[in-house]
């Protein structure tokens, strides 16, 4: 009667979800697929084109400025008020074109705050009236503004620019890392339901071969009626398990091509990773690539800039303004545009700007301390969150050598129970074991197989966490890049 009962292989792909047209997909191809397609990846994309161009926008401020700027024309035909000797006022026609043009360079100073600059003008008035045309010009001239005890910007930006520039390449990376371990979720999601279903399958078939043998014991008087129930009962359970794993596929499939932005054609058959057999992971090791590699290592040092540039600002803006500007170069007026630039007169001019608080009621000091207390506490908040990277860290490494040895342990199980329940599945019909122990041996069978599949997914989830944390390939022993 042994020849009656076809016992199925858990891993044959089952007609339900494999065919001709089935496209059968790795972890591995999946994540590639979400890493160049989900909207999570091109918002990645964004974010870091966005911290570039303001990258490039800052380093404009330190480059040399040329600008045209100019009136053309500056024409005019209208009624004015002219004062005249006695006091009393009359309106006189004008009727002229004041035109002017200038080219300008300014450079900034980032160590002092100053700014060079260079202008060259001409200027051209043309009244109507009177026909008559004047020329006005600087043919070169140059100067230097600077601002004397105050907050200096782009002193502070040059420290700070480049570290959030850093770290947002950093979060790039992570950004890519994050959806490797999202999409690792989803995967698994997808895998135990087809899983799942396949047990669900398997055992409906086996319950109907094993029924059809119980029914013909029955009939030769060797099982109760009992069991006959029992089984039919079985039956059932079998098909509303089918229907219900049929149910979760189907929501798991549209979980994971929501995510990956994958196009939904073919049915997909999703293969069992292997676990990665890397050497033990020494969390010192993961500590010191995670400070090299990871933003949040960046931002500790921004963070405590940030706070510093602060309390540099509030001291700066403590009321006193005080511009010290000096220029110098040539002018000239002229009735024709060629003498402007014969023999122009020099020009030169100081000014020395203030603007001194005498009384503000304590405003500079609460500024200043309360930039000193907000210092202080950022100070605190990077010590606190320092000890959570680091004890988040220690936590991962801990517990994917545990999900190692974990895995070991419930494939071995997995394999077990197989053999378990084949030989049970044998003795019932050779009429050696009761309907109980079978039923038994089937739950244990399945158990034992979705035990299996929950923990490959816990060691892939804690493989793309410890990636995630370091920004470390431990596989590949080298750090993670993407252009």
């Amino acid at each position: 009667m042994t020849s009656i009962l076809v016992f199925i292989c858990f891993f044959m792909p089952h007609p339900s979800v494999a065919s001709q047209d089935t496209i059968r997909l790795s972890l591995s191809q999946v994540i590639d697929s979400a890493k160049r397609n989900s909207i999570a990846a091109k918002q990645a994309v964004t974010v870091r084109e966005t911290r570039y161009w303001e990258w490039r926008s800052f380093k404009a401020d330190y480059q040399p400025q040329l600008a045209l700027e100019g009136t053309l024309p500056g024409y005019n035909k209208s009624y004015t008020q002219v004062l005249q000797p006695d006091g009393t006022i009359i309106f006189q026609p004008i009727h002229n074109d004041n035109s002017s043009l200038a080219l300008n360079f300014s450079q900034q100073i980032a160590a002092t705050g100053g700014k060079i600059y260079g202008t060259t003008q001409l200027q051209r008035f043309n009244d109507f009236d009177r026909n008559n045309v004047l020329y006005n010009g600087i043919p070169y001239g140059i100067g230097y503004t600077q601002p004397i005890l105050q907050f200096i910007k782009l002193k502070w930006d040059k420290k700070i620019e480049p570290l959030k520039l850093n770290e947002s390449k950093q979060s790039y990376i992570e950004a890519q890392e994050k959806i490797a371990l999202v999409v690792t979720g989803y995967y698994f999601d997808l895998l135990l339901a087809q899983v799942n279903l396949q047990i669900a399958e398997t055992n409906l078939k086996n319950t109907l071969k094993i029924l059809t043998i119980a029914e013909l014991k029955f009939e030769l008087g060797k099982v109760a009626k009992n069991e006959i129930l029992q089984l039919k009962l079985e039956q059932l359970n079998a098909e509303k398990a089918v229907g219900t794993a049929k149910r979760d596929m189907e929501i798991a499939t549209l979980n994971l091509y929501s995510y990956t932005a994958m196009e939904s054609g073919s049915p997909v058959v999703l293969q069992m990773p292997e676990a990665i057999n890397f050497m033990q992971v020494a969390a010192e090791r993961v500590l010191e690539e995670a400070y090299a590699n990871r933003s949040d290592a960046i931002a500790f040092v921004r963070r405590i800039a940030e706070a510093n540039r602060d309390i540099a600002k509030a001291k700066g803006e403590n009321g006193l303004i005080a511009n010290l500007k000096v220029n110098a170069g040539f002018s000239n007026a002229a009735g024709s545009v060629f003498d402007i630039y014969r023999s122009p007169k020099a020009q030169q001019s100081v000014q020395m700007q203030l603007s001194i608080p005498i009384l503000d009621w304590g405003r500079s000091k609460s500024r200043t301390k309360t930039a000193e207390a907000n210092a202080q506490f950022v100070t605190y908040a990077v010590e606190q969150d320092k000890q959570i990277f680091k004890q988040e860290i220690i936590t991962q490494v801990t517990l994917i050598n545990m999900m190692k040895d974990q895995l070991v342990l419930t494939a071995r199980a997995e394999n077990i129970a197989a053999e378990k329940y084949k030989i049970a599945s044998e003795r019932y019909v050779l009429g050696n074991l009761g309907i109980t122990e079978l039923s038994i041996a089937f739950q244990e069978n399945d158990r034992a197989k979705r035990d299996y599949v929950a923990s490959l997914r816990d060691f892939w989830e804690a493989y793309y966490q410890l990636r995630y944390l370091s920004l470390y390939d431990f596989e590949k022993n080298e750090k993670i890049i993407y252009k």
